[in-house]
């Protein structure tokens, strides 16, 4: 992937978000268990928040050099797990499985872009990007985490 200008990379990682958020929305319509769909319609609550993110800073781009980058804890659960695809009535584990791996997967692109880019604005976009997405990767593997302790594991 090649991007021009930050307003190219904002516009694909706004696409990327509403993408989640249409999945989890849709996956809510499809699921049985109302806790289940209750999850989902949060998920996309969340995912809808990077939503509201990225296009604050597209309106204000000196959001971007101010904002500032932390370590985000690392769990590495979904390491060690392989990707789900969802299918209706699925336990919660996998839920949140399918939900770790898809954020795995968007971490891992938005460092790469970063490793790949030569200015630092949209370096710093990236590592922005992969931080939020490490956060959300963060979340799902403390409810994972939770779920198997709950359960006695």
């Amino acid at each position: 992937m090649n991007f021009k200008s930050v307003d190219e990379i904002l516009e694909f990682a706004v696409g990327k978000e509403k993408e989640a958020v249409a999945f989890y929305n849709e996956l809510s319509k499809k699921e049985s268990s109302a806790a289940l769909a209750k999850t989902f319609k949060e998920l996309a609550q969340e995912e809808a928040k990077h939503v509201k993110l990225l296009t604050n800073i597209s309106k204000n781009k000196n959001v971007i050099a101010s904002y500032e980058l932390k370590k985000i804890t690392d769990l590495k659960i979904s390491d060690y797990l392989t990707e789900k695809e969802y299918t209706e009535g699925m336990p919660m584990q996998d839920i949140l499985v399918l939900s770790m791996k898809r954020e795995e997967m968007a971490v891992k692109l938005y460092n790469d872009l970063a490793m790949s880019s030569s200015d630092d604005e949209s370096i710093k976009l990236f590592k922005l990007l992969a931080q939020e997405e490490a956060k959300h990767k963060l979340f799902f593997e403390r409810l994972y985490d939770d779920d198997l302790a709950g359960q006695g594991n």
